[in-house]
Parts: structure tokens; C-alpha cells; sequence
């Protein structure tokens, strides 16, 4: 099995929206020689389902004991509550950084069947535990047969029948009307679960080097914002002991990394037409060649290397050793704050064209065809611009709603002005999501004549709310 989303190296940062805005209260847990019935009885008192035993001298978690964990091991084998907790406890517990995202949390409590995660800071020591209900509060992610389905995948016919039911179940959401943001995420959650079956599939017909490795996701599937038609994206990174073995090691990664491609291929996830795929040798290297990548992009800042930027900055872990990922983004992040002169670039390349609103009709469309291509002309004004802020301030966050919403915290936009522009992000990857769903249609463009009065009225808005935001780089790049 893959190690997934292995924890953050010691010393990161907190990112806002990490897992740490989930534990509202003081973290509850016991020694490992504390007996099932005080267990029982901290639990009752602080009214959880679970209580954490770490090492007194560390802090460190050991394992995890629910109340149905008591109740299976001790009460109904007639065992002794006097029993000490290390006992019956469940031991190699799975936990998460304080830094992780709500995402994360999702997908490893899907991948490993969880009802509790640890959580610890960035030192290891337990930190806390979030539950299924601190994660899906007010909200109702129907995955559990789903999961059930693509964590019973043993074969490539399994794998394929898995994507084929979660394609499917996104596209009925879509049809009863549940919120972009609802349905992105849904997606994410499904879509990751898949891609690491793929990887387990593929990892174990293959002898794989004894170094760090980690799966990268690029474009819309590592900003969690796929639709229900998307390529694939991806990359893969890997730490050699010497920079001499990085095109050894890139030899014997290859031919796992195309099995990966072929398998989401099959999947429904076509190869990329770019080529920007694990199994591409450019897009299979080390840390050090990663970080050589992005420094070339950043010095030159030609029109490629401009285009790279809008899918490659936008990165995160999947499977592997997440401390890779974290440690390039963190890397990232400093060096083009330190470049402004590259930031001004992509300001420069992202305001080469604006939202397609005229002066005397409503829209401008495409003369030859009369569609507004939705993808290109709506959310990428939203994308590109949230992208250069992330860079530029530091910010951690890869969705771009996320993105909006730190930086409009750091730069004091009202509240109300960000709320705008997420919402009028979120109404364009609506029709996006219900244009895809037009049998026969072309995926993300849609004529105004289609639309309802009111529909076109919010669109209108919504490329409005683009042009502000646009306006905002404008002038903070003098441009």
C-alpha cells in the first residue's frame, strides 16, 4: 500500500483553514497504563468517543480506544475493565499535521475507514482528534457505499468499474443541483481515492527504489477543482541520497509512473495532450531538478514558461511522502515573493484578456460559433489572479477560493467584497458543471440565448466581479 499524505517535516508553517481550526477544545487523552474503566470514564466525562494514549514522556500518540473498541475487546468477551488501555488499545494510530487541510482529513479517513483522526503538531505530539461529524459538519457527503466500492478494487476491471460509478454519481449530483463548491469537493474526495488505488495497483507490479517519493497533482486537480470532464495532471517527485543517482532513479520510476498514467487513462481520465504526466521524464525528477525547474520558469518568464506557471505553481501531494511536496511549496512560496519582477509577468500575461462583457449588448461571444467559453473567459480571470496573490503573500492554500480568501484577509478587503468574487466563481463552475451534463455539448461553453433571464443576469455579475479583481492586479502591479 502507498504511504499516504505522511507527515509535515518539523518547522512548517500553519496555513489558514489547517486542521487546527477544527480543534476547538483541549486535546483529551491517557497514559497507556490508565485502565479500560477510567478510560471509559474520561470519555463519559468529556463526552467523546474516543480518547488518544500517548507516551507520558512525549507526548507522542501510541494508539486510539473508542467506547465500541471497548465494547468488542472488553465487554463482551467478559474481559477486565481493570485491564490497562495499551491492551486493547488500537496501536500504529493514523495521524495528520496540525497544517493539513479539511481535504486531506476527508481523504484519509476514506482511504483507512476512520471515524477519528489524530492530530499532532509539528513535533509529533498529539495535538487533538477530529471526527467524520467535525469534518462534515452541515453538510452531507453521501460516499460511504462509494468508498466502500473503490476500497474493495484488487484489479484493473475493479478499478474501472469504481471511476465508472463515481463519474456517474457526480453527474446525478450535478443534475439534483448541489453547489459547485459541493460537488468540486465530492468529487476530490473520489477522484483522490481512485488515483491512489491506481498507484497501489501499479506499485505492486513494480520494484520501486528505497527513497522518498511522492505523487504530485497539478492544474485543476491540485486546486480540488475538477469538473466532470478533466485530463490528467500530474508529477512525481523523489529525494536521492546523492544527485548522481536522479537519472537512475528516474529510469526505475518511469515505467510505474506510466502504469499510473495508462490505469487513470483507462479510468476516464485522459492522457494529458500536453504531456504533463509522472511518466513524462520532464515531469518525473528530484527535489533538487524540481526546484532547478521552477527557478528557470521564474528567471526567463517567456510565454511557455508563463503557461507552465497557470498548471505547474499550482501543486499538491497525493500519495507518497507528503514532506517532499510541503518542502518544495515552502521553497516556492519564498522564492517568487522574492521576485516580484515574475509576479508582474503573470499579472502582465493574466490581464492580456478580460471578461467578455460589451458596452452595448451584454456579452461578447466568439463571432464564428456565439458561445462564451465559461473555463477560459470566467473562472480563469478568478484562477490567475488568485494564483499570483498566493504567490506573492505567502499563501499556502492551492483551491482558488481559498486562495481569494487569504488574500483577502491579508490585504483587509471587506468581507463582503470576497464573498463576492468566491461566489461568482462558484456560479460560473455551476453552469460549467450543468453544461457538461448537456448530452452532445461542447464542455464549458454555453450561447446567452441558452440561458435564463435571471442566469444571465447572474453571469453578468459574475464577469463584473472578474473585472474588479483583474482591476485589483492592475493596480497593484502598476500595470
Amino acid at each position: 500500500m502507498s504511504t499516504v499524505l505522511a507527515g509535515l517535516e518539523e518547522g512548517e508553517s500553519r496555513p489558514s483553514g489547517g486542521l487546527a481550526a477544527l480543534l476547538r477544545r483541549a486535546p483529551v487523552h491517557v497514559a497507556p497504563d490508565t485502565s479500560v474503566r477510567d478510560a471509559l470514564g474520561r470519555m463519559c466525562a468529556e463526552r467523546v468517543g474516543a480518547v488518544v494514549v500517548v507516551d507520558p514522556a512525549s507526548l507522542r500518540p501510541l494508539g486510539i480506544l473508542t467506547q465500541c473498541d471497548a465494547i468488542e475487546r472488553v465487554a463482551l468477551v467478559a474481559g477486565d475493565l481493570d485491564e490497562a488501555v495499551a491492551g486493547v488499545m488500537t496501536g500504529g494510530v493514523v495521524s495528520l499535521p496540525l497544517t493539513a487541510s479539511p481535504h486531506q482529513a476527508r481523504l484519509a479517513m476514506a482511504r483507512y475507514d476512520l471515524r477519528h483522526l489524530v492530530v499532532v503538531d509539528g513535533t509529533g505530539r498529539f495535538a487533538g482528534v477530529v471526527s467524520r461529524g467535525d469534518l462534515y459538519a452541515s453538510r452531507r457527503l453521501h460516499t460511504e457505499d462509494l468508498v466502500e466500492v473503490i476500497q474493495a478494487v484488487f484489479d484493473v476491471p475493479t478499478l474501472v468499474d469504481a471511476a465508472r460509478k463515481v463519474g456517474h454519481a457526480a453527474g446525478v449530483l450535478v443534475d439534483q443541483g448541489a453547489s459547485a463548491e459541493y460537488v468540486s469537493e465530492w468529487i476530490a474526495t473520489l477522484n483522490d481515492l481512485i488515483v491512489l488505488a491506481a498507484i497501489d495497483i501499479a506499485e505492486a507490479e513494480f520494484d520501486l527504489p528505497l527513497v522518498r517519493w511522492c505523487w504530485l497533482a497539478f492544474g485543476s486537480e491540485g486546486r480540488l477543482e475538477q469538473t466532470l470532464d478533466t485530463d490528467q495532471d500530474n508529477g512525481l517527485i523523489f529525494a536521492p541520497e546523492s544527485e548522481q543517482d536522479a537519472d537512475g532513479l528516474r529510469s526505475c520510476f518511469l515505467p510505474f509512473a506510466r502504469r499510473v498514467n495508462e490505469l487513470l487513462d483507462l479510468c476516464g481520465f485522459p492522457l494529458c495532450k500536453g504531456g504533463v504526466m509522472a511518466g513524462n521524464p520532464k515531469w518525473c525528477l528530484s527535489l533538487v531538478e524540481w526546484r532547478g525547474q521552477f527557478i528557470e520558469w521564474m528567471r526567463s518568464a517567456s510565454p511557455d514558461d508563463l503557461l507552465n506557471a497557470t498548471i505547474f505553481f499550482d501543486f499538491r501531494p497525493l500519495a507518497g511522502e507528503q514532506g517532499l511536496a510541503v518542502a518544495l511549496k515552502e521553497w516556492l512560496l519564498a522564492a517568487a515573493g522574492d521576485n516580484p519582477l515574475f509576479l508582474r509577468f503573470m499579472a502582465a500575461n493574466a490581464l492580456r484578456s478580460g471578461p467578455p462583457l460589451g458596452r452595448i449588448r451584454d456579452f461578447v461571444v466568439d463571432r464564428q460559433t456565439g458561445f462564451l467559453d465559461l473555463k477560459r473567459d470566467g473562472v480563469r480571470p478568478f484562477v490567475d489572479a488568485a494564483r499570483i496573490y498566493a504567490l506573492a503573500l505567502g499563501i499556502e492554500e492551492t483551491s482558488t477560493a481559498g486562495r481569494l480568501r487569504g488574500a483577502g484577509a491579508a490585504l483587509r478587503w471587506a468581507p463582503r467584497e470576497t464573498d463576492s468574487l468566491v461566489e461568482a466563481l462558484h456560479f460560473i463552475q455551476q453552469l460549467r458543471l450543468r453544461r457538461q451534463r448537456v448530452p452532445a455539448s461542447q464542455a464549458n461553453l454555453v450561447a446567452p440565448d441558452d440561458l435564463s433571464e435571471l442566469e444571465r443576469s447572474f453571469l453578468k455579475e459574475s464577469f463584473r466581479q472578474a473585472r474588479k479583481l483583474q482591476q485589483k492586479l492592475q493596480i497593484r502591479y502598476q500595470l
